[in-house]
């Protein structure tokens, strides 16, 4: 399956529901009224564009049938090209320590995905020649650490893990040690699902980050927070208060399959400014694919040729 096909089926629910809705708003009407383009505003809010990033695109719906009338107007390839452009800049490729081990840390609250992500970017990089190493750092939740392992004998990658109920920290140095020993390209740590309002458990998270950090310069290289996208713009207070306790470099938004506000993609990104890297479109090792803004924005607003 070919890299739209993956989009375009990971996102089949959001765009079922555009598609229908913009059709429904805009067939037969030969003016584009205030009625109209507050419908378009309803649709794309209900697909949680977010305020910004709705008002950018009917705004420009609006400029095209000023400019040049109802005849001919391509809603869809407006609001793709807009979609687009608002996140065409963006370095989606994780970041890389040139001089030794990279360090990825994911991060987030309970059942985003973040364990099952961390083994699907460990098989991503390995499937580029790379070797790959797992930490388990949740030490908490049942069966975590287990899940991690399974993870590892599947997909044959390392895994440096610790006992329930030890530092998570701890866990962390070790994993680190143990890269840097056996020179590994990168290090993906697996931590614990936590309340991003828990002010105790975001200082634990900021502990293990001051642990690795010291014990290798520049750790860790990326720190991905992993989004549920079934949450839609709940997420968005999630990506904020994350933001505030570590530097984030990136998102992974999972589950996009699963719901018909893909949106939240486009106002999350657009308002704190974080590169969407990656999105998860299923279940399968190979189901989590490197963002492409311009194979999304059409998956999401396809034209007639794609959409048949």
């Amino acid at each position: 399956m070919g890299i739209f096909q993956k989009f375009k089926t990971g996102l089949q629910k959001t765009q079922s529901r555009l598609f229908h809705e913009i059709k429904r708003i805009f067939t037969g009407s030969p003016k584009l009224a205030g009625a109209e383009l507050e419908e378009l505003e309803g649709a794309l809010i209900a697909a949680d564009f977010g305020m910004a990033m709705t008002s950018q695109i009917t705004a420009a719906v609006k400029l095209a049938y000023e400019s040049q009338g109802g005849e001919g107007l391509d809603v869809f390839g407006i609001a793709r090209q807009e979609v687009e452009h608002s996140l065409g800049a963006i370095k989606n490729e994780l970041n890389r320590n040139d001089t030794g081990v990279t360090v990825v840390s994911l991060v987030g609250v309970n059942g985003t995905g973040k364990t099952t992500t961390s083994a699907k970017l460990a098989n991503l990089v390995q499937s580029r020649g790379e070797t790959a190493m797992l930490a388990a750092c949740d030490t908490f939740r049942a069966a975590a650490i287990e899940q991690v392992k399974i993870w590892g004998q599947r997909l044959n990658v390392q895994v440096i893990s610790g006992n329930y109920g030890a530092d998570p920290a701890s866990v962390a140095h070790d994993a680190v040690t143990a890269a840097l020993a056996r020179k590994v390209n990168y290090l993906f740590i697996d931590t614990a699902g936590r309340l991003h309002t828990k002010h105790n458990l975001m200082l634990e998270l900021q502990k293990l980050h001051r642990v690795i950090g010291k014990q290798l310069a520049g750790a860790p290289h990326e720190t991905l927070l992993v989004l549920d996208a079934t949450t839609g713009m709940n997420a968005m207070n999630q990506a904020r208060e994350f933001h505030k306790s570590v530097n984030l470099t990136g998102l992974v938004v999972t589950k996009i399959d699963g719901t018909s506000k893909g949106g939240m993609v486009v106002a999350i990104q657009k308002e704190l400014g974080l590169p969407i890297k990656f999105i998860g479109l299923g279940e399968q090792p190979d189901d989590l694919q490197v963002f492409d803004p311009a194979q999304f924005a059409l998956a999401l607003f396809p034209g007639e040729a794609e959409k048949n």
